[in-house]
Order: C-alpha cells, then sequence, then structure tokens
C-alpha cells in the first residue's frame, strides 16, 4: 500500500497499523550499521571531495532538538562555506557551493546522519530534526512532533519536501505520529528512495535550502 493509503484523511491509524515499539529500533540499528559498512567507501570519497572543495572540517554539526524536545549534535558532511561577511557569504545562496547542491541534491550529505540513528539520537523515519529555537513557536498541536524520535527521512520529505510550506510539513509531521507503525516507515523508506533519484523538492521556492520557521498564527 502507498504512504498515502496508510494515513488516512482522517488523521487515524490505517486498518492494519500498529505501534513500531521494538521492532523500530531493531529496523534502525540494523539499517544503520548494514548502510554505514555498505557505504564507507562512499563517505570516504564525499569526505575527500568536501574536504578538497570547502576544506576542513568535513564534517557539519549542529545542535538539534529530538525527542520531548531534548537537544543532540546532529552530524552531516558539509555543504556550505563560512559566513564571511567581508567576501559576501551570508545568505544560505551565497554560501553553498556547486559541490554542496549536489551533495544535498543526492542526499549524499545525510550519509553520515546514519551515527545519529546508531546513538539513538534518530530514527530511520520520523519527523525531521529542527533548531531548538523552534520549540517556543510551535503551537501546541505542532509540538507534537517531538513524541518520537526525528528522522532521517519522513512523511513530509517524501510528500513534497521543501517543496511544501511550514504548516504543510508539520501537519504531516503530526499525522506521522499519529499514524506510525513499521508497515508506515517501510512505505515511507520505499518512497524516499524515488524522492531521491527524481531529485524532488530539494529547496523552497525562491530559497537556496528552506526559509526560517517564525511560528504559526495562533
Amino acid at each position: 500500500m502507498s504512504v498515502s493509503g496508510l494515513v488516512n484523511a482522517a488523521g487515524r491509524p490505517a486498518p492494519g497499523s500498529t505501534r513500531p515499539g521494538r521492532g523500530k529500533r531493531l529496523l534502525d540499528v540494523t539499517a544503520a550499521i548494514t548502510l554505514l559498512v555498505l557505504a564507507a567507501p562512499v563517505l570516504a570519497v564525499v569526505a575527500v571531495l568536501v574536504a578538497v572543495g570547502l576544506g576542513r572540517p568535513v564534517l557539519f554539526r549542529q545542535c538539534r532538538a529530538g525527542r520531548h524536545g531534548l537537544p543532540f549534535e546532529l552530524v552531516k558532511f558539509r555543504t556550505m562555506r563560512p559566513v564571511d561577511g567581508r567576501r559576501g557569504l551570508v545568505t544560505d545562496a551565497e554560501r553553498l557551493t556547486p559541490l554542496g547542491r549536489w551533495l544535498r541534491a543526492t542526499s549524499l550529505d545525510e550519509l553520515p546522519t546514519l551515527w545519529n540513528v546508531l546513538r539513538g539520537d534518530m530514527s530511520l523515519v520520523g519527523p525531521r530534526p529542527l533548531l531548538p529555537e523552534y520549540l517556543t513557536r510551535y503551537s501546541p498541536t505542532q509540538a507534537r512532533r517531538h513524541e518520537v524520535r526525528p528522522g532521517v527521512t519522513g512523511l513530509a520529505q517524501v510528500r513534497g519536501r521543501n517543496s511544501l510550506d511550514w504548516a504543510e510539513k508539520l501537519e504531516l509531521d503530526v499525522a506521522y505520529v499519529d499514524n506510525r507503525s513499521l508497515r508506515l516507515d517501510l512505505a515511507i523508506l520505499g518512497a524516499t528512495v524515488r524522492t531521491v533519484l527524481r531529485r524532488e523538492g530539494i529547496s523552497a521556492t525562491g530559497s537556496a535550502t528552506a526559509p526560517e520557521f517564525l511560528g504559526s498564527p495562533r
């Protein structure tokens, strides 16, 4: 069944859905270890490309809000130059390099995030981890996205990614929380492969990445 079929319009679990529980964590750990081993040559090549093209550090580290809003350090490959007002490198569009655009388009910049999955900071599937500054900007309903571990991919990522506005993305995040199941996770993982191959929704309209979330009207 498709992702849309598993999440019905009423926002209730689709027939046959069950809470993932320990099976989800087992899937996360098994898949993260397997993918890290298989992708080791790719990780090495991308690390060299980033070191040559952007310099060191190769990895981008940033505090993000995890389950229950608790902070953790997200790890990804760098795709941008450092902020440098003297060189006109201030906005994301100015700092993002051609290599960085390619890494984002192919989602190769996300490979180190599997380490966050292995550590238990994240899951393979869940709402994307966002900045801690956003925690006070969510409505009570939107804040429910933090009832689960954030994910490398999620429902919003396969239903439009950054082409969606913030209200749409956060609504899908909460829909995932209400409908989460191993069956839904597997459907989202399959849809993620198609989304990456098609390079859909990489950036928001008029933005190199995605605009800042400033809060939703109350």
